[in-house]
This record gives C-alpha cells, structure tokens and sequence, in this order.
C-alpha cells in the first residue's frame, strides 16, 4: 500500500518528477544526543550490523545513568525472564535481582547480584526493586485514557482493576472496569486518598496502611466496589526491545513465515528475525525507490518514535528488494479489522477511540513537522488489545512511480486527498487533515469506500463545486460536524491534529464526573 512522507525536499533523482508543491520544512534539527555509546558486539553469525541512527538519542525524562564501581546504584528486579541472545547480553529468571550500571535508552547494563555477571538487559523486562513497579496491578506512565482502554481490551473482564499514578504528583488512582444498567462496558476511577500518615482509602469508612493492602481487601471482597471481587488488569507482556546495533541487518537474519497481504508496491510479511523476534516485513518492488533515496528518508523515520505510530526497526537495502521491517500487529490494517466480523461488532464509543488514538498520533507528526501524506484506514494498523497505530509514514516521498505520483495515475489516492494537494501539489499537515476527516468516514462506516458511486474524476469536479459527502448513517451529529471542519476549503480554517485528539478523547466525558463518589 502506498506510505507516508516528511515534509523535506526529495532527493534529485525523484525532484525532477514532482509536480509543484509544498514540501519545505523539513523534520526539527538538533534533537537531543546522549552520550552513551555501549562498545560493538562480538557478532558470531555472518550478519553485518549498521548502528541504528538513533541509539544515543536518550529518551525524555530518562537519564543517562552512569554509575562508577562501589556506587550504590538503583536496583532492580525482573518482571519477566530474558534468556541472552547475544555475547554481551545479560539472561535472567523472573524474580531475579539486578543492579543498574549504565541507564542508556531501552537497553541498561546491568550486574547480577547473585551471580555477579555484567552485561546489558531490557530496561522494560525490569522494575525498581522495594517499589509499586513490581506489582501485576501497577501501570506506570499510563494516564487515565490509556487506563481506559486497557481495561476494555478483550483480554479483561469486569472487575478488572489497575492502580495508576494520578495527573497530581505523589496521588493514585484506582480504575476499574464495571457494567452500566445498560449492559455497556464502562470503566469507574477512584481516587486514592492519602492520611497524615501514610496510610490511604477511598472510603473514609474504611482506611489501609499501604496501597497494596487496599487492593488486598477489595480483591477478596465478594462485592467489592463495583458489587463484584476486583482482579488485577491483564499486562500486555513488554516487547523486547529491538537490538541494540541492528539497523541495515542480512536478509539471512530474517525468516519469512506467512504472507499477509500484498498492495501496489510490493508485500507485507509475518516473520522472525534471529529466529525469536516476531515482526512484519514489508518488501519493496525493485524501481519503486532507489536505496540511497529510502536511506535517508529510513534514517529520518526512525526518529519517529511514539507509542500510536508503527516503531521502524531496521531496513535492509544492500540486494533488492528493500525490506522495510516494523513491529508486529495482530490484527492487520483496521481497514481489513472494520470489515471483518470482529469489526461488525463494535461499538461507536469503541469507533471514537481509534478515532481520537489516530489523532493522538497524528498530533505527534503535527508536532515534529512531519506530514504523512497517505492518511487512511489502510494505513493504520490495530493490536491485539485494539490500540491503532499509524503505519508507513516517510515513504510516500520517495516513490519513483508515475501512477502513484501523477494525479491522473491509477494508484494516487484521489479520494483521500485535499483539493490543493490534487490542484498544486501542496501537501501540508492542513491537507493530512483532510484525509483524516475521511478516515473518519471510514471508521464510522466499518470500512466502506467513500464518496459511493463515484469515481476519481467525478470525486474532484464535485469537490471543487463545493461538494462534501452527506452524514452517515448512525454517525452523531457532532461527529459528522468534525468531519466537516477537517474538510473546509481553506487549509488553514481546518483544526490542528492537537485540538482533535481532545476533541475526541473528550467526545463522551465532556459532561461526566471525573471521579466516581466515594462509597
């Protein structure tokens, strides 16, 4: 399927093949670099590894921690067991006890205190030892929507519960998932109130000397506080993070298992790299884009990083075709999910969160002066737990295809695409916009082709007369007027992707209390 784009200038060899356009700004420079360097692996297998362009690039908030010898550095114990893949890696049980060396990015050297070994470890398998991190119901840096939408995810039930870090520094709240009178699913937030010392509750009736006996009490409680005993929230087990050193990687590292589908340039694979790692592999047609052309948009790309876009993981470019190799989602394009029989099942709450995730990732492109270009349900892809992610941005750019870059051709997304982006080539974040509001008229209609009927030439004249698609059928009326503000004519009288996602995420809780009463 077509891809995504940044808004730098194309290289010149496909410079020359572009109409006019807006394509200008450029990715923000200057993106802060840390210093820590882990020194080059002792590979045994026949792979070549280029560093990832963005290992040293420390993430926000997170410290570059390195501790001298007979420094007492923070310890940690693991969450899950990681058995060593590499000569430099450090394995462990669950349960086991480690102290932090080195904090760098996903990966942290560590030493083992039972077996005084050195060598570095997922920083997502572990959690500070003696902390709330270790417990099956804490969910660290979730904020209450996230909460929400783990707890709806089919693998809970209600009764599910979480305890999560309130927006208020030092203060938790509780969420749990319960049924309205209706039958619906919904989730209730209590908020978990300290005492003078130390202890806390939720109702003054009753108060504990710690968080972990609370949970303690109403886990055993046959009413609990949603009249059933609560259990903890089902974790999604963390993803190992990719390797450290592996960027340009061998087509021998990657093991091809099934075919998940094929689109206009190429094929999108499930498969393994090093045998362990479950990814998806997109194969590029040769001639689609020249590798040198792909190497400097895969470059940029990879700093893209936010939990509601598609995580690049390596590239492989030296023979053809270029492998594109990105994680893993379960539940393919939610084109493909809107019209499956899982989609038919969905609920319009449910339809406004992919909504407002699509925003929140879009918003994030927003942010960094990105665009991408191809907008569309095709483009997104959903998890097991229902969470969207948005897929192939930064490559639309670099297509050498004439129907793809051509208006006229048969593979430009006509449909999708903002009339000065059709007329002048301006592609904007204004004109991603656009294909967002008819994303929307995707969702709302479980995956149905817009403008029916019509074809491309038909889909422009109307357009350009004023025309705008008619509101769906059990699509609310405050939808359909959102809709309508992404596709005003002038791209600056539509909204920013920022606005949209509170917009959405605020699209049933606008008129709801916060917090439930205390019981």
């Amino acid at each position: 399927s077509p891809l995504l784009l940044p808004l730098s200038d194309p290289p010149p060899s496909t410079r020359r093949r572009r109409r006019m356009g807006c394509m200008k700004s450029k990715l923000s420079e200057g993106l802060s670099q840390g210093k820590c360097d882990p020194p080059p692996p002792d590979r045994s297998s026949d792979t070549v590894y280029v560093r990832d362009p963005t290992l040293n690039r420390n993430k926000p908030g997170v410290s570059s921690n390195n501790a001298p010898e007979g420094y007492n550095s923070k310890v940690v114990v693991a969450l899950y067991p990681y058995e060593a893949i590499h000569p430099e890696d450090l394995g462990f049980k669950k349960g086991e006890t480690m102290m932090v060396l080195e904090e760098c990015g996903e990966w942290w050297r560590a030493k083992s205190i039972s077996s005084n070994r050195e060598g570095f470890i997922p920083s997502n398998y572990v959690a500070q030892d003696n902390t709330m991190e270790t417990e099956e119901w804490f969910f660290k840096d979730i904020n209450r929507k996230d909460a929400e939408r783990q707890l709806l995810s089919p693998a809970n039930r209600p009764g599910s519960y979480l305890i999560r870090e309130s927006t208020v520094k030092g203060s938790y709240s509780l969420s749990v998932r319960d049924v309205d009178p209706q039958g619906s699913d919904i989730v209730k937030h209590f908020k978990i109130r300290a005492l003078d010392n130390g202890g806390c509750y939720i109702s003054p009736k009753i108060t504990f000397p710690d968080i972990g006996s609370m949970v303690r009490y109403y886990e055993e409680q046959p009413e609990g506080l949603c009249g059933r005993p609560l259990h903890p929230c089902k974790k999604p087990r963390a993803q190992k993070p990719w390797d450290k050193d592996a960027w340009e990687i061998s087509k021998t590292s990657i093991k091809m298992v099934k075919k998940l589908g094929a689109g206009q340039f190429g094929e999108v694979w499930m498969a393994y790299y090093n045998n362990v790692t479950k990814v998806a592999v997109k194969t590029l047609k040769p001639g689609t884009m020249s590798p040198e052309a792909f190497m400097d948009e895969a470059n940029m790309m990879k700093t893209l990083q936010h939990d509601r876009l598609v995580r690049l993981h390596a590239v492989v470019t030296k023979t053809p075709p270029i492998y594109i190799i990105t994680e893993y989602m379960a539940n393919g394009s939610l084109l493909d999910f809107l019209k499956s029989s899982a989609g038919a099942k969905l609920q319009l709450p449910k339809l406004i969160d992919f909504s407002a995730q699509i925003a929140e990732g879009m918003a994030y492109i927003e942010k960094m002066n990105y665009i991408h270009r191809d907008l569309r349900a095709a483009n997104v892809l959903v998890s097991d737990s229902l969470l969207c992610k948005i897929a192939d941005f930064g490559l639309a750019r670099v297509i050498e295809d004439d129907q793809y870059t051509a208006r006229e051709g048969a593979k430009f997304p006509i449909k999708w695409t903002a009339p000065e982006a059709i007329n002048y080539g301006c592609f904007t974040i204004k004109s991603d916009m656009w294909s967002f509001g008819v994303l929307l008229y995707e969702i709302i209609t479980l995956g149905k082709i817009p403008y029916p009927g019509m074809n491309k030439s038909e889909v422009m004249s109307s357009i350009q007369r004023g025309y705008r698609m008619p509101q769906p059928a059990d699509c609310p009326t405050e939808l359909y007027d959102i809709m309508m503000s992404c596709w005003k004519n002038k791209p600056d009288d539509r909204p920013t992707f920022d606005y949209m996602q509170s917009v959405l995420d605020d699209f049933y809780t606008a008129t709801e209390a916060q917090y439930q009463h205390q019981p």
